[in-house]
């Protein structure tokens, strides 16, 4: 990962809720070095970013300590209502727009329909009971998804991300269609994970992430990228498991998920991020300089 400061400053993610908050972390981080300034400021974008997934997984967590059987409303139900919510709010007050609500909407349905399938199969299942479900798949479980998809859409506005050797529109659409094929037809065909990974790192083994924290920019291979969030997202799905929101058939006692789950989320990270760029368009750095000033 290299470093260059640019010669202007980028556009951020602003508005009448951030941008004061932005301004009083700058002047608080002001006696810092740069690089430890640029660094803390990189890990609140971040919290920022997946602050959807982040409330989920509280709300998982604290659902699990403190419901009750008796209570009158399911635990799943309550997810449910309580994402929901959440969505309305971040759309009230614009921390997502709808075009990206839009596309959420979608990996939201898709999610919803591989994890009505997979229940069905047995790959997993839900052990607590509740009312707003699909053949067994409660329907919260779409904004585990969605989350995922939210987290991409924020991310690259809050670091005003930019992609260099972008591949053509066609070939990620392809890639895409063909790993959410496989997630289904693995079970009856021949599993093709392992050329799915070589693809994806011959389609996107060119492009690189240029992301600004606040007036350094940095870039990362998307690929490398990709793999590091899919090590959280393995992470994340492990509170799931150890909070018994879903199980494995393999969890009669709990154990970590199986790393080859790692893989799975490498793969359905670029699902998700090819659907965010049906919205977010993937821009080359020379538009900056196009880019007016805020």
């Amino acid at each position: 990962m290299e470093q260059n400061v640019p010669k202007r400053r980028r556009p951020h993610e602003t508005g009448p809720y951030l941008e004061p908050l932005r301004l009083v972390i700058r002047r608080a981080l002001a006696p810092l070095p740069w690089w430890l300034s640029e660094f803390i400021l990189f890990g609140l974008k971040q919290a920022w970013a997946c602050l959807f997934a982040a409330i989920m997984l509280g709300l998982i967590l604290l659902t699990k300590l403190a419901w009750q059987p008796e209570w009158l409303l399911h635990r799943y139900d309550f997810l449910f209502i309580a994402a929901l919510a959440i969505q309305v709010l971040f759309l009230r007050f614009k921390m997502e727009s709808l075009d990206e609500a839009k596309v959420i909407l979608v990996y939201h349905l898709t999610g919803t329909v591989m994890e009505i399938f997979k229940v069905q199969m047995g790959s997993w299942a839900y052990p607590e009971p509740s009312v707003i479900q699909i053949a067994g798949v409660p329907l919260f479980s779409g904004f585990m998804y969605a989350s995922v998809g939210s987290f991409m859409a924020r991310t690259i506005r809050v670091f005003d991300m930019r992609f260099t050797n972008y591949p053509p529109i066609w070939q990620t659409y392809l890639l895409a269609i063909a790993i959410y094929i496989n997630f289904f037809s693995h079970h009856y065909l021949p599993d093709i994970r392992y050329l799915l990974f070589a693809m994806t790192v011959m389609v996107f083994r060119r492009v690189d992430i240029h992301f600004t924290t606040d007036r350094t920019t940095l870039h990362m291979p998307l690929v490398v990228a990709a793999f590091f969030s899919s090590i959280f997202l393995w992470l994340a799905e492990n509170i799931g498991t150890i909070t018994g929101t879903w199980i494995y058939p393999t969890q009669r006692a709990w154990h970590m998920v199986s790393f080859g789950k790692l893989g799975s989320w490498y793969l359905l990270l670029f699902v998700s991020f090819v659907l965010v760029t049906l919205v977010v368009k993937p821009r080359p750095p020379a538009t900056l300089e196009q880019t007016p000033d805020r």
